[in-house]
């Protein structure tokens, strides 16, 4: 599971080398806060939706598969992909534009007040759900799962890209591609603007379809959406909006934090949860070749350690104990239970238990004036 592994691990140096640089270059620039909670958002949980997407394509492909790109050479199957899967990518995203229900899943990415490569994988949990009907014209049409799953990492690598920080205007490329300075009109705070540069790879769709804004606001503008703040909890992040959207009443406690985390706290305990996650993907893969036990109680810890450390983020006392036990519990899970003894599990579970100790001990966290 290699071919899954190296792709995140590239995500992570690129993500976390950006945000470096640009606390270098501009001090303080740089939110960790919300760069730990973009990481955290939906890694967890949007893996195991991912799954199913691709589940459902392999099903769609073997069983209703229509053959209409079996004639085809094999550089053309490519190009069809490449420009389907694009295709589908700017309704996709248009449609989350316009569908209140849909924009529930799709506003946990807007919500982010921070243009770099890290707002890139901020998603709700469910953002590969509500992906699923766009893509199965290539299911039907005939392309082979192995060419989806390549051709979807490549217009993910670049959707990536979109997101940083550094790039300027790139010459040519502006009229072919979405490049950086497309997106950033996107992720502006006003609807004149974020309604538009919805493609994700080709900029020719929004100019054929009439949705090209071509430059960011002359005046002043910041980036995010109007109404309420996102919660640092991934939990809440990804659900409140359909709470709100059924208009049902429950809503997380609003005390006050109890005391304020320390970025190299916070930061430490994602980089080790993220380490945990990577070693999920390479032993379980999407996870659809029949579910075992020990992957779902892997998976749960996981899950639970993000929420975890999103209560730690706003400052919440729960927060430090539910990680300090879900740090306990892997090496019990890993190394007792589980009986995994490789070095790496053995380094990731003693890593992940010394920093839960250390944060209830009272690393990384200064008091707030305020109680909860």
């Amino acid at each position: 599971m290699t071919d899954l592994v190296i792709p995140i691990v590239f995500m992570l140096c690129v993500v976390l080398g950006e945000a470096l640089w640009l606390q270098r270059r501009n001090k303080g620039s740089i939110d960790w806060h919300d760069v730990v909670f973009n990481l955290n958002s939906g890694h967890i949980m949007l893996w195991l939706f991912r799954g199913l997407e691709i589940a459902c394509y392999g099903y769609v492909a073997t069983h209703y598969n229509q053959g209409w790109l079996d004639s085809w050479p094999v550089a053309l199957v490519w190009l069809f992909a490449l420009l389907a899967w694009d295709f589908g990518f700017y309704w996709l995203h248009r449609l989350h534009h316009r569908f209140r229900l849909l924009w529930a899943v799709h506003v946990v990415h807007h919500q982010g007040e921070h243009f770099n490569l890290s707002l890139g994988v901020r998603n709700s949990w469910y953002s590969s759900l509500t992906s699923i009907p766009f893509f199965m014209l290539l299911a039907l049409a005939g392309v082979p799962l192995s060419v989806f799953i390549t051709v979807s990492i490549l217009h993910y690598s670049i959707q990536l890209f979109n997101h940083n920080a550094l790039t300027p205007k790139l010459g040519f490329l502006e009229s072919i591609l979405v490049t950086p300075a497309h997106h950033r009109v996107h992720h502006v705070n006003d609807l004149a603007y974020s309604n538009r540069n919805f493609g994700g790879s080709f900029i020719f769709w929004d100019k054929l379809f009439g949705t090209f804004g071509p430059s960011l606001p002359s005046g002043p503008f910041t980036y995010g959406v109007r109404g309420d703040k996102s919660s640092v909890n991934p939990f809440w992040a990804s659900n409140l909006p359909f709470l709100r959207y059924f208009k049902l009443p429950f809503r997380p406690s609003a005390n006050a934090a109890g005391f304020r985390c320390s970025a190299g706290c916070l930061v430490s305990g994602a980089l080790l949860l993220f380490a945990l996650v990577l070693g999920y993907v390479y032993r379980f893969g999407y996870g659809y070749n029949g579910l075992t036990g020990d992957q779902a109680a892997l998976f749960m810890l996981l899950a639970t350690g993000a929420m975890a450390l999103g209560g730690i983020a706003e400052g919440r006392n729960w927060g430090v104990g539910v990680w300090l036990l879900v740090a306990l519990a892997f090496p019990l899970l890993l190394l007792v239970a589980l009986g995994w003894h490789q070095p790496y599990w053995w380094l990731m579970a003693c890593a992940i238990a010394l920093h839960g100790c250390a944060v209830a001990a009272g690393w990384g966290r200064r008091k707030e004036a305020v109680h909860g």
